[in-house]
């Protein structure tokens, strides 16, 4: 699925996101969604008994953002199909999240993503009843521009 999404954005022009280069050859993205799936942290939509998202949530935020000061569930991946767009898969694995986070009794639920080329990543979490927090900037080696983030949050008390 990372693959076809690389595609995907690819064809698109959109290419700051996650590169032209298929992420399955990624040994550090391999290695840390194998870690997630261990740790009980990772969702999946199934349709006609095909996966067609994937969520990662955990209680702590991905290195390069600034913990929140509070208890809170984070989303570290979310990924559909590009086959299902607009059937509101994502939609449905972001309730999930907020139901964990509810379960589990934390008041809040963030996220960050890519606000590249027009923001429509941003977009749509903002649709999703998320609010902007403030833009990040991710150093990702030598050779490669800074990646342009968005940390978003939802209050769910």
């Amino acid at each position: 699925m990372f693959d076809s999404a690389v595609t995907w954005l690819v064809a698109q022009g959109r290419t700051g996101q996650w590169g032209s280069e298929p992420l399955s050859a990624n040994p550090r993205l391999t290695e840390n969604t194998a870690g997630r799936i261990e740790r009980g942290e990772t969702r999946v939509a199934v349709l006609d008994g095909e996966v067609v998202g994937v969520l990662s949530i955990s209680e702590k935020p991905s290195d390069y953002v600034r913990p929140a000061g509070e208890p809170e569930l984070f989303v570290n991946l979310l990924l559909t199909d590009r086959r299902v767009k607009g059937s509101g898969v994502g939609a449905a694995l972001l309730e999930e999240a907020k139901a964990e986070a509810r379960r589990r009794g934390l008041p809040l639920l963030r996220v960050d993503c890519y606000r590249g080329d027009d923001e429509k990543l941003v977009d749509y979490y903002r649709g999703q009843g998320f609010t902007a927090v403030e833009p990040i900037s991710v150093h990702q080696g030598d050779d490669r521009p800074e990646w342009p983030g968005m940390l978003l949050a939802l209050r769910l008390d």
